[in-house]
C-alpha cells in the first residue's frame, strides 16, 4: 500500500516534469528568437515591420487558438493534444530552421503558434487534474520557474549560438528537446480529459472565437504600420467586435457551449485574467524593445545581449515556487497586488537609461523587476487555475493564455507606437539613437502605469483566502 502511495507521489512530480520541458520549450524559443532579431534582420534583409512580424505571426496564431486548443484538450485528452501540439511545434522548429527567405520564416514561425496554442493550456490543464488544490500553487510556482529559466538561458544561450555559429540554430535547437519531451510525455503523463457531461465539438463557437482573436491580434501588430484610424485596422476592430458578440450569443444559447461564460462570474477567475493581459502588455514590448535597444543602441553582441536579462530572470526562478507555495497558505490576492506594484517601480528605474549606460544601471530595474514579475505569475496562474473546475481547466487555461497572448500583441503594438511618434528623419547615428532613447523613456512610463493599474485590478478583484475561491466553485457548480 505505502509502495503505491509512494509511486503515485512520484508519477505527480514526473507528470510535472514532462508538461514543464515542454513549457521550457516554447519559452526558449521565445527568448532565444528576441536576442537573434539583429542578426535575421542583416541575414534576410529584413525591415523593423517585418521584424516584428517574426515575433508576432507566432503571437497571433498563438493567442488566436488557444481556447480552441484548450477545448480539444478537454475534449480529447489533454496528454494527446500536447503532444500533437510538440510534434507541430517541432517539425516548425526545424522549417524555420531551413528558412530561406523571410516570409518563410514568418509563416513557419504562425505554424510554431499552432503547436503552441495545442500545448500550453494542456500544461496547466494537466497539472490542475494532477495536484490536490493544497499542492496545486507549489507545483504551479514550479511551472513558473521552469518558464523563467528557459527564459534566462535562452538569451544567453542565442547569444552563444548567434555569435559561433548562425541564427538557424536557434530554431534547431528546440528539434531534439522536441523528441525528448514527446516520449518522456508518452511515458509519464496520464490521460485526463472533461467527463462532466457529454461532449461535442462546438463548431461555431471554435470558428467564432478563433476569428475574433485573430482579427484583433492582426489589429494590434498591423495598427502602426497602416494607421490606427485606417479602414484596414478599423475594420478589424470592428469584426473582432462582431464575432466577439456572435461568440458570446452562440455559448449563451448551445446546449454544450466551448466556453461556460459562468467561469466569468468568479471574480477572481477574472480579475487574474486581466491582471494577465496588463502584465503581458507592459511587459512584450520592454523584452523586446530592450533587447533592440542593449544591442543597437548601447552596441553590446548577441551574448552580452543575452546576459543582460539573467538577474532578472534566475531571481524569477528563484522567487516564483516561493510565492507558489505561499499563494496556497495566504491567496493570490495581495501576493499579485505588491508584485505589480514593485514590477511598476522597476519600470520606473528606466527613465535613467540613455546613449551610454553600463550594466550597473541597468541592473536595479532588472533585480527589482525580477521580483515583481515572480511575486505575480505564480499566484496570478494559481488564482485563475484554482477558480476553475478541474473538468474545464483546459479552457481556463486558454483563457488565461489567449489575456495574455493579447496583452503581449497589444504591448508591442503600443510600445511600438510610442517610440514611431520620437522617430524623424536624420543622418545622424547619433541623434536617431538619441530618438530611440527617448521613445523608450515614454513607452516604458506607460508600461510603469499599466502596472500599477493591474495592481489595484488584483487587490479589488482577487479573493484573499483560497477557500473562497473554492466556494465560488461550488456555487457554479450547484
Amino acid at each position: 500500500m505505502k509502495a503505491r502511495i509512494f509511486a503515485e507521489e512520484n508519477k505527480k512530480w514526473w507528470t510535472l516534469a514532462a508538461v514543464a520541458f515542454g513549457l521550457f520549450m516554447i519559452m526558449l524559443d521565445n527568448t532565444i528568437v528576441n536576442v537573434a532579431l539583429p542578426s535575421i534582420e542583416r541575414s534576410l534583409h529584413m525591415s523593423i515591420s517585418s521584424l516584428e512580424w517574426i515575433v508576432t505571426a507566432y503571437a497571433l496564431t498563438f493567442a488566436a487558438l488557444l481556447i480552441t486548443g484548450g477545448k480539444l484538450g478537454d475534449l480529447y485528452g489533454r496528454r494527446k493534444m500536447f503532444m500533437a501540439g510538440l510534434v507541430v511545434f517541432t517539425l516548425a522548429s526545424l522549417a524555420c530552421g531551413l528558412a530561406p527567405s523571410a516570409g518563410f520564416l514568418i509563416g513557419a514561425r504562425a505554424v510554431q503558434g499552432v503547436g503552441a496554442a495545442l500545448m500550453n493550456p494542456a500544461t496547466l490543464s494537466i497539472i490542475t487534474a494532477t495536484f490536490p488544490p493544497k499542492e496545486r500553487g507549489q507545483a504551479i510556482g514550479i511551472w513558473a520557474g521552469v518558464s523563467a529559466l528557459a527564459l534566462a538561458i535562452g538569451p544567453l544561450v542565442g547569444g552563444l549560438i548567434v555569435d559561433n555559429i548562425n541564427w538557424h540554430w536557434i530554431f534547431y535547437v528546440n528539434v531534439p528537446v522536441g523528441v525528448v519531451g514527446i516520449i518522456v510525455s508518452r511515458l509519464v503523463i496520464a490521460e485526463s480529459r472533461d467527463t462532466s457531461r457529454e461532449q461535442s465539438i462546438d463548431i461555431p463557437g471554435l470558428v467564432t472565437s478563433s476569428g475574433a482573436l485573430l482579427a484583433l491580434s492582426y489589429a494590434l501588430i498591423e495598427g502602426n504600420r497602416h494607421g490606427w484610424g485606417s479602414a484596414e485596422i478599423i475594420g478589424l476592430f470592428i469584426g473582432s467586435a462582431v464575432l466577439l458578440a456572435v461568440f458570446i450569443w452562440l455559448e449563451l444559447r448551445q446546449r454544450l457551449p466551448m466556453l461556460d461564460l459562468g467561469l466569468f462570474k468568479i471574480g477572481s477567475f477574472v480579475g487574474a485574467n486581466i491582471v494577465a493581459m496588463l502584465v503581458s502588455l507592459g511587459m512584450f514590448g520592454v523584452f523586446f524593445f530592450i533587447s533592440l535597444y542593449v544591442q543597437n543602441v548601447l552596441g553590446y553582441s548577441p551574448t552580452k545581449a543575452g546576459a543582460i536579462f539573467l538577474p532578472m530572470t534566475v531571481l524569477i526562478i528563484v522567487v516564483a515556487p516561493i510565492a507558489g507555495k505561499l499563494s496556497d497558505r495566504v491567496g493570490s490576492r495581495w501576493l499579485m497586488g505588491s508584485g505589480m506594484g514593485i514590477l511598476g517601480v522597476s519600470l520606473l528605474l528606466y527613465q535613467r537609461i540613455g546613449l551610454h549606460t553600463g550594466f550597473w544601471s541597468l541592473l536595479p530595474q532588472l533585480v527589482v523587476g525580477g521580483i515583481g514579475m515572480a511575486l505575480t505569475m505564480s499566484p496570478m496562474t494559481s488564482a485563475a487555475m484554482g477558480s476553475v473546475p478541474v473538468d474545464k481547466a483546459g479552457v481556463g487555461s486558454g483563457v488565461l493564455n489567449s489575456f495574455r497572448q493579447v496583452g503581449g500583441s497589444l504591448g508591442i503594438a503600443l510600445m511600438g507606437a510610442i517610440l514611431l511618434t520620437y522617430q524623424h528623419p536624420t543622418t545622424s547615428k547619433v541623434v536617431a539613437a538619441q530618438q530611440y532613447v527617448n521613445g523608450l523613456h515614454a513607452a516604458l512610463l506607460v508600461s510603469a502605469f499599466i502596472a500599477f493599474a493591474a495592481a489595484a485590478v488584483a487587490i479589488v478583484l482577487v479573493r484573499t483566502k483560497p477557500a473562497v475561491e473554492h466556494a465560488h466553485i461550488a456555487e457554479m457548480a450547484a
